[in-house]
């Protein structure tokens, strides 16, 4: 798939554009439950209805795409119960905001490995995409069974098939080339990513794509995480320089 043209490399600038995408770690929901002496699970509840303060602020902030992440690859690894639960939040979140995706203007999308996901989770997934597919208001990108290399070896494959059929020249094989390829091939790169809960790492989160973002760790955990919060890393991003490996002028 072709990249879109809304994709291409920032130019360099002194500061005072504010970020156009912002991709969100949300972090912490569990230790939030936990500080009240009440389940994960409830966290991530709390977590859940957070999403929709952050995405309802993001078009009067000039933020016209938001990525957050919601399960990645290694969440497996948590109990079953916690990875139950979650598949179940994200099953009622999808169908209880579709309408309101739809209604708002906000085009809705899937990124990750969706095998591994349950039939009634991917139906989900698959009709908030094709409702909200003609909505240009904002953008939110879901990362649901979501991991950054686990994304580049899929991209890799499926450029390594296109070689053997034919379709591509290994030659012509550029940095250009791959993000063809990614889960995020439509999207831009994240100009700011935001991480919560006082952890200071990415997590195999967009590790392609982030490469020249601009990094905001916050101690908050992720269900204290408040429109105003948000939009003052917003408004901060307006002040640094982005240089891309130039020199200021």
């Amino acid at each position: 798939m072709a990249r879109d043209a809304s994709t291409a490399p920032m130019r360099p600038n002194g500061g005072g554009a504010g970020p156009r995408h912002v991709a969100v770690i949300m972090d912490g929901n569990g230790r939030w439950a936990q500080q009240r002496g009440r389940p994960r699970l409830f966290g991530h509840h709390a977590g859940a209805r957070r999403v929709r303060e952050i995405v309802e602020a993001c078009p009067g902030l000039g933020v016209d795409y938001l990525t957050i992440f919601a399960f990645s690859t290694e969440n497996w690894k948590r109990t079953q119960t916690e990875v139950a639960g979650l598949m179940s939040l994200f099953r009622r979140y999808i169908f209880k905001e579709m309408q309101a995706f739809v209604r708002e203007g906000v085009r809705v999308r899937f990124i990750g490995d969706r095998l591994r996901l349950d039939a009634k989770l991917r139906a989900l997934m698959d009709e908030v995409e094709a409702l909200t597919g003609h909505n240009t208001r904002m953008h939110l990108t879901i990362a649901l069974n979501y991991g950054g290399r686990d994304e580049v070896a899929r991209a890799t494959k499926r450029l390594a098939r296109d070689v053997r059929d034919g379709k591509l020249d290994p030659e012509t094989v550029d940095e250009e080339t791959l993000p063809r390829y990614l889960d995020t091939c439509v999207l831009p790169d994240p100009d700011l990513v935001i991480r919560t809960s006082g952890e200071a790492r990415i997590s195999n989160f967009l590790l392609w794509q982030s490469a020249y973002s601009e990094y905001e760790f916050t101690e908050i955990l992720w269900p204290d995480f408040t429109r105003e919060i948000f939009a003052g890393m917003v408004a901060g991003y307006a002040g640094r320089e982005r240089r891309f490996g130039a020199v200021s002028a």
